[in-house]
């Protein structure tokens, strides 16, 4: 059996609740944008795969039509034992566009797609070909949007709870929010705090001190940038929290760099970006061997919330991905 075709899908779905609180650059981001992946074989097998695009997806498209498709039209379509080293004959054939960011992303997409083949040419589950399930149900969390005030956040805590979420993410800058929320949802409930990179070693340590006696399980990516690794083993060291990144990290090289370093006590590998199911499986690894939990990465909806899904069903010991609640 082999690859006929690669080709690039741009799905993009309006948020029907008006734009998102955030932006990027002078723009507020109205829509859900996806690329999908799709390999054809000459048997007329199909595999759908998911790379990250976010607001930038015509750019992820045209890598994956224009790096991805090259190398993959015409080649044998590899069994599950032969993905990693196709995978790895791919990335080593594109390192000079970078092993970080778009070219990741893109291949990414073509991985996902490859197991997704091999599932349906095999006639079971990913996380049949993978293991053996160890929970049927994942549990999940809420993610809020950054908010800012205390007195709405309090609120919006109440509601996911009221949803029936068991465990609440915030994406505050500031540390009222943080104990506005902890009042919110009583103890025992695990709160996670994700600021996106915004400050440096001294005042995320400040923040973290701060915000010790709400008890987040975890802040997450608190540093720019986000690859400064000393820095954030120094803030999760004197901070005296947890701390969780691996969502701006690709390959299992950097995890191993961010894990040598003492940085997280989480990692978040998403498989739309860190190099897709291959790439994400070695972190696992690697985070097992080291002693690090793992709570993954899968913002989007589609083939990379599906696989991490059966990934996550491999597990017992593992964080959920997001459940929207805003």
């Amino acid at each position: 059996m082999k690859i006929s075709d690669v080709r690039a899908h741009h799905i993009r779905i309006p948020y029907d609740a008006g734009v998102a609180s955030f932006r990027q650059g002078a723009s507020s981001i109205a829509a859900l944008d996806i690329v999908l992946v799709e390999v054809t074989t000459d048997t007329g097998l199909t595999g759908w795969g998911d790379a990250f695009s976010y607001v930038c997806p015509r750019t992820t498209l045209s890598a994956i039509n224009e790096m991805i498709a090259p190398q993959a039209r015409g080649q044998e379509v590899p069994d599950v034992a032969g993905i990693p080293a196709f995978m790895e004959q791919i990335q080593r054939n594109l390192h000079l566009f970078g092993r970080y960011g778009i070219t990741m992303f893109a291949i990414s997409g073509l991985d996902i797609a490859l197991w997704d083949l091999a599932t349906r040419a095999e006639g079971k589950p990913l996380h049949a070909l993978l293991g053996t399930p160890k929970r049927e149900r994942i549990p999940a969390y809420a993610s809020l949007l950054r908010i800012g005030a205390p007195d709405l956040v309090a609120g919006e805590c109440s509601t996911a709870m009221g949803q029936g979420y068991r465990a609440i993410k915030l994406h505050e800058t500031t540390t009222a929010p943080v104990h506005a929320a902890r009042q919110a949802i009583g103890d025992g409930i695990p709160l996670m705090v994700d600021l996106n990179c915004p400050l440096d070693g001294a005042t995320a340590i400040a923040f973290a001190q701060t915000c010790r006696e709400a008890k987040p399980l975890f802040l997450e990516e608190p540093v720019w940038p986000p690859e400064d690794f000393a820095t954030l083993a120094r803030v999760r060291k004197e901070g005296g929290l947890g701390v969780a990144a691996g969502e701006n990290a690709c390959t299992v090289h950097q995890f191993r760099q961010m894990m040598d370093a003492s940085a997280v006590s989480h990692a978040q590998p998403s498989v739309t970006k860190v190099g897709g199911i291959t790439e994400y499986l070695k972190v696992v690894a690697l985070a097992d061997e080291r002693g690090v939990r793992l709570a993954p990465h899968s913002p989007k909806f589609g083939p990379g919330l599906l696989a991490t899904l059966h990934l996550l069903s491999l597990r017992d010991d593992s964080h959920l991905r997001r459940g929207c609640s805003t």
